[in-house]
């Protein structure tokens, strides 16, 4: 098609000097050559020459488009014969204006099923704002899950303060207990004894209810890049969709192109040389319109794919930096667990029976260093994936500010 189309019809002046009569339509009796010159320059300055050649090549690789232009060059041939018998007859008749019109009409519908077709490329947005939300979300349940562990952290120096006073007490007691020999000898640890009791009803810090939490920040911190990789996917699919929309750019050009030719022809076999110039003019009207509106829509479909896609990117990346925060978290949080499960097992061990106290502290100042250490690096953590998180949802809000629609 494209190369027919490059070699568009010219009418000679004795091909436009139409006559005829019954059920027909006829020009004037004589079209002087000044009709036909306008009506052959309207024809002959339909410059399209580099659009037809991307058009046939683009033909050659697509088999969907070959298949479209086949009939669309079957129709216009058809056409064009028609039209070609009717001046030769002198006539012109109504049943072939009539299958002219239908020969349009059939082109259009092709269009309108094409875009039927491929109208699921279109980006839309409706999933990138649930995305958007999702992330949010996400984002503020991480940040409810610092502030817990926060708490747990508090709870966690406050169970330190509570072993540094039985600390203290153990001290005063310890001298108290090499000055004065105690009945039956043995010492007496009482207020030393009172706070590793408390230290024990305490409990731990990392409730079940923290686990819980914890869980389930995570598993949906998760399910989100799953979600963000599943669509960036799909981005990807549509940025290589976008040669379908050239496709269809193709499409809707040879068919406003194949217009323009059937009605300069008719305009310049039927009507008077002021009528069929201006109406071959105004046939070419569309297309230049169409081809700006196109190159428009396609660079607008491509900005707006791949700012989503680098949004789409920047959630993928924060949401992998807060997972490897959550991991972080985690072991310290089992480290710090088990620096605390040894405390309370030696403070459960001084209170069975005060003569092992002495030894028992001694093993409690060997690990309550580390036990506050830490909670140290879990604090810091935590002050980090809670600095990550914030500085994550202001670049996110940034870049969804820059989006093409925004």
């Amino acid at each position: 098609m494209g190369g027919r189309l490059s070699k568009r019809p010219s009418m000679s002046p004795g091909s436009l000097d139409t006559h005829g009569g019954g059920n027909s339509i006829r020009g004037d009796d004589q079209v002087n050559d000044d009709a036909v010159g306008r009506a052959d320059a309207v024809q002959n300055g339909i410059e399209y020459s580099d659009e037809l050649s991307y058009y046939e090549a683009a033909c050659h690789a697509d088999p969907e488009l070959q298949s479209f232009d086949s009939k669309i060059q079957q129709r216009t041939s058809h056409a064009i014969s028609t039209l070609a018998l009717g001046v030769e007859l002198r006539s012109i008749s109504f049943n072939t204006l009539k299958d002219l019109t239908g020969h349009l009409f059939e082109t259009n519908n092709e269009v309108v099923l094409a875009i039927l077709k491929w109208k699921d490329d279109i980006c839309k947005n409706a999933e990138l704002s649930d995305l958007i939300d999702d992330y949010f979300e996400c984002s503020i349940k991480t940040l409810d899950y610092c502030i817990e562990l926060e708490k747990c952290l508090k709870k966690a120096r406050d169970r330190y303060l509570i072993i540094q006073f039985a600390l203290q007490h153990f001290e005063v007691e310890d001298k108290e207990n090499n000055g004065v020999e105690a009945e039956e000898n043995v010492k007496n640890y009482t207020m030393t004894i009172e706070k590793l009791r408390k230290f024990k009803a305490a409990g731990n810090p990392f409730t079940d209810e923290f686990s819980h939490i914890f869980q389930s920040v995570y598993n949906q911190q998760q399910l989100m890049l799953n979600k963000l990789l599943a669509r960036k996917k799909r981005l990807d699919k549509q940025l290589n969709s976008i040669q379908t929309w050239r496709k269809m750019s193709n499409i809707l050009f040879v068919a406003a192109l194949t217009t323009v030719i059937i009605c300069s022809v008719i305009a310049a076999a039927i009507a008077g040389p002021h009528v069929a110039a201006a109406l071959a003019a105004a046939s070419t009207i569309p297309i230049g319109s169409m081809g700006k509106w196109i190159n428009s829509l396609l660079k607008n479909y491509q900005n707006a794919v791949g700012a989503e896609k680098e949004l789409l990117i920047s959630m993928q990346v924060r949401t992998r930096i807060s997972l490897k925060d959550l991991d972080t978290i985690r072991v310290l949080v089992d480290k710090l667990e088990i620096h605390f499960n040894s405390l309370l097992e030696n403070a459960e061990f001084a209170l069975k029976d005060e003569e092992v106290v002495k030894f028992a502290i001694e093993e409690i100042k060997q690990n309550l260093e580390v036990f506050m250490q830490s909670i140290e690096d879990l604090g810091k953590e935590v002050d980090q994936c809670s600095r990550n998180t914030r500085k994550a949802r202001t670049l996110v809000l940034k870049k969804i500010w820059n989006l093409p629609n925004n």
